[in-house]
C-alpha cells in the first residue's frame, strides 16, 4: 500500500508541477517519493522537517556558491556545514530532500531569485503531495489489531490450562512456547496500536494501546508464576484448589467481558487458606509457601486487568475487557 501511494503521489506531483509551468517538475516528484510516510502525524512530521531542512540548505548552498562559484569540492564543503548544521537544528530527516534541491541548484550553475522560487514551488509542490496522499488514506489498522489479540488469548488460555494442569500433576511437561509467541504478538500488537494512533489525528482513541500494555504487564506476571509452579514439586490439595482458578480463568481471559469471577474464588479460596491447618513438615510449608505465593502473583495479573478495563455492566462499547 505505501508503494501504491507513493506512486500516487509522484505521478501527482509531477503533473501537478507540469500544469504550473515550474521547472523541473520531474523533481517534485521525487521529492513526494520521500515525503511519502508509514503514518499521518509521522508524515507531517517529516514533510516539515524536509521543508525546513531544505530551505536551511539552500541558503547555505547560495552563499557557498556565490562566494566559491559551482565547483566540486564547494559540493564538499556543502556537505561538511550542512550536514551537522541541520542534524543540530533537528531537521536530521531532511538531509537527503535539501540535497536534492542543492544539487539541482549546483546543476544549473545559476543563482537568482527565481531559482530560489522555483526549487521553493517544488519542495512545496512534491512534498505537499506526499502529505495530501497520506492524509488521504491509510491502512487501517482494526483488524489486524483485533486478530492479534484474539490469539493473544487463546495463548493466555493455553498457558492457565499448563498452569492448572501442572498444579494437578506435578510431572506434567511443557515447552512453554506459547509464552514466547504471546509475547511476540504483544510487541506486534503495541507496534501496530501506535501506528493506528498516529493516524488518528482528532481524538486519538488509546484503547488499544492500553489493551497490550495491559497484556504485556500480565506476562511479566505469568512468568513469574511459572517459577512458582517449578517449585511445587508434589500434589497437594491446595494445588488442585488453585488449579480449578487457572481452570476459571483460561475461560475468562476469551471471553469478551471482565466478569470477575476469578476474582471471587481467588478471595474465597484466600479465606479458605486462612482456616487450614499450619504445615506439619518443613517440605509442606516450602509447598504451600509457594502456592500461597502464586495466589498472591495471580491476585497481581487479576488486578492489572481491573484497573485497566470496566467491568462486565460498564463493557459494551470498549469490547476489550477481558480476564
Amino acid at each position: 500500500m505505501r508503494v501504491i501511494k507513493t506512486a500516487i503521489a509522484a505521478l501527482m506531483a509531477i503533473i501537478i508541477a507540469d500544469a504550473l509551468g515550474v521547472e523541473g517538475a520531474n523533481s517534485a516528484g521525487l521529492l513526494a517519493i520521500l515525503g511519502v510516510d508509514v503514518t499521518r502525524k509521522r508524515s507531517i512530521a517529516t514533510v516539515s522537517s524536509r521543508f525546513f531542512a531544505s530551505i536551511l540548505g539552500l541558503l547555505l548552498a547560495f552563499l557557498l556558491f556565490y562566494v566559491f562559484g559551482f565547483h566540486i569540492w564547494v559540493l564538499a564543503v556543502y556537505i561538511l556545514i550542512a550536514f551537522p548544521l541541520i542534524s543540530r537544528a533537528h531537521f536530521k530527516e531532511g538531509i537527503v530532500t535539501s540535497s536534492v534541491v542543492v544539487f539541482r541548484v549546483f546543476g544549473g550553475e545559476h543563482l537568482s531569485v527565481d531559482v530560489m522560487l522555483t526549487q521553493i514551488e517544488l519542495l512545496i509542490i512534491g512534498l505537499g503531495s506526499a502529505v495530501i496522499v497520506n492524509m488521504a488514506y491509510m491502512p487501517k489498522e482494526e483488524n489486524k489489531l483485533l486478530d492479534i489479540r484474539r490469539k493473544v488469548d487463546r495463548l493466555l488460555a493455553v498457558i492457565f490450562n499448563h498452569i492448572a494442569e501442572s498444579l494437578r500433576d506435578p510431572y506434567h511437561l511443557w515447552d512453554g512456547k506459547e509464552l514466547i509467541q504471546a509475547g511476540k504478538l504483544v510487541d506486534q500488537g503495541l507496534n501496530s496500536a501506535q501506528r493506528a494512533l498516529e493516524n488518528q489525528m482528532i481524538a486519538p482513541n488509546e484503547t488499544w494501546s492500553v489493551y497490550f500494555f495491559m497484556r504485556k504487564e500480565q506476562l511479566d506476571r505469568v512468568e513469574t508464576m511459572l517459577e512458582l509452579i517449578s517449585l511445587v514439586y508434589q500434589r497437594m490439595p491446595q494445588g488442585e484448589h488453585v488449579a480449578m482458578l487457572f481452570d476459571r480463568l483460561s475461560q475468562d481471559v476469551i471471553s469478551e467481558e471482565y466478569t470477575g469471577q476469578t476474582e471471587v474464588m481467588l478471595h474465597k479460596l484466600e479465606e479458605d487458606f486462612k482456616r487450614m491447618e499450619l504445615p506439619s513438615s518443613r517440605e509442606e510449608f516450602e509447598l504451600r509457601s509457594a502456592i500461597l505465593q502464586l495466589c498472591r502473583e495471580l491476585a497481581n495479573y487479576l488486578y492489572i486487568a481491573k484497573k485497566d478495563k470496566a467491568p462486565a455492566t460498564l463493557n459494551k462499547r470498549w469490547k476489550l475487557g477481558r480476564g
